[in-house]
């Protein structure tokens, strides 16, 4: 016989859910399909009702880290043709590198992101 549960606990923690998430990004440099499975999970899970404020800002810079770096590369992609492409994929890769370590740092340490919305660094 069994006793049912009152409450039931998520089998990964919200905080390490969104380490997993900087990570997912992480080996989206090699594989596509894990950096869009990260950002379909903070889509996902930015849409919560009883979401803590540190993890919204997380979600929320990993979901613009996501999409402003998909327009750096729709961008820098089909400008390597004319040479201009290269510096600009080569920012992409620098920006990325940056804003994953410092939202993986803070995550950690179970800090916001300053300015989860900038274009920058956050």
């Amino acid at each position: 016989m069994a006793i049912p549960c009152e409450t039931e606990r998520p089998m990964v923690s919200d905080h390490m859910l969104a380490i997993g998430i900087y990570l997912l990004y992480v080996a989206g440099y090699f594989f596509v399909i894990p950096a869009l499975m990260g950002v379909v999970i903070a889509h996902v899970k930015l849409d919560d009702d009883d979401i803590d404020p540190v993890l919204r800002s997380h979600y929320q810079f990993q979901i613009r880290t996501f999409w402003i770096g998909l327009l750096y590369m729709a961008i820098g992609i089909p400008l390597c043709l004319v040479l201009i492409g290269f510096p600009l994929l080569l920012w992409w890769f620098i920006w990325s590198v940056i804003r994953i370590v410092k939202g993986t740092l803070l995550a950690t340490e179970h800090k916001p992101i300053a300015n989860p919305s900038s274009w920058l660094f956050g």
